[in-house]
């Protein structure tokens, strides 16, 4: 008995001083992805965690095409943003794509976003966007880096129109927006809690479309 006592006591002790201060409180998005010539590709999911002003997203994505069981492409990423407030304040991501690894990595400093990539280095307008839709963030930029290469490009928002969306197999009310730029892009915002529920990308071989599974 007196080894449970201390045991309690211990455990008790190791507790936060402050039973009131505020935990992080986490989200998970979770989407497949689909593409229009080689259908079902593989899953992607954002964990969004947020504490006081800092929201942390978490991005994985594992994707892989093949045809007659031959993989024509392989593609798995993991990557992190730190947020405060409304501004992009750290972002670190590693994407393997057929066995071959890119590190983008990026630091507000100043009045601007520097981010480092194969590319080189190069310092972004403070007000980027990751092109990864997990709230309805990035419809305040004209500025977009691209996660996997970490280049920087002007894009065009557009939109914001009433329609609505099917996620499993259900018909949601939504707002869709348009992102154009080198690459367009298509997200539906769900009403009015403003998650994004489904996203394209006009990829080169074809659309592929992320629908949030429920």
């Amino acid at each position: 008995m007196r080894a449970r006592l201390l045991l309690l006591a211990g455990l008790l002790a190791a507790l936060p001083a402050d039973r009131g201060a505020a935990l992080p409180t986490a989200e998970v998005l979770r989407y497949t992805i689909k593409h229009s010539v080689y259908g079902d590709i593989g899953i992607y999911s954002n964990t969004v965690e947020r504490s006081g002003d800092i929201t942390t997203v978490l991005t994985q994505s594992h994707i892989k095409v093949s045809v007659l069981g031959i993989v024509l492409h392989r593609e798995d990423a993991q990557r992190q943003e730190r947020w405060r407030g409304g501004r992009l304040i750290y972002f670190h991501g590693v994407t393997t794509k057929n066995g071959r690894a890119l590190e983008v990595s990026g630091e507000a400093k100043g009045d601007s976003f520097v981010i480092a990539s194969p590319r080189g280095t190069v310092a972004a307008p403070a007000d980027i966007r990751p092109a990864n839709p997990w709230s309805a963030n990035f419809i305040g930029s004209g500025t977009m880096m691209r996660v996997d290469t970490g280049a920087v490009e002007p894009v065009h928002v557009s939109g914001g129109g009433e329609t609505s969306v099917t996620v499993g197999g259900a018909s949601l009310p939504a707002r869709e927006y348009e992102i154009d730029g080198q690459t367009r892009y298509q997200v539906w915002l769900s009403e009015p809690q403003q998650v994004p529920v489904k996203f394209t990308i006009d990829d080169d071989s074809g659309k592929v479309t992320f629908t949030l599974a429920r």
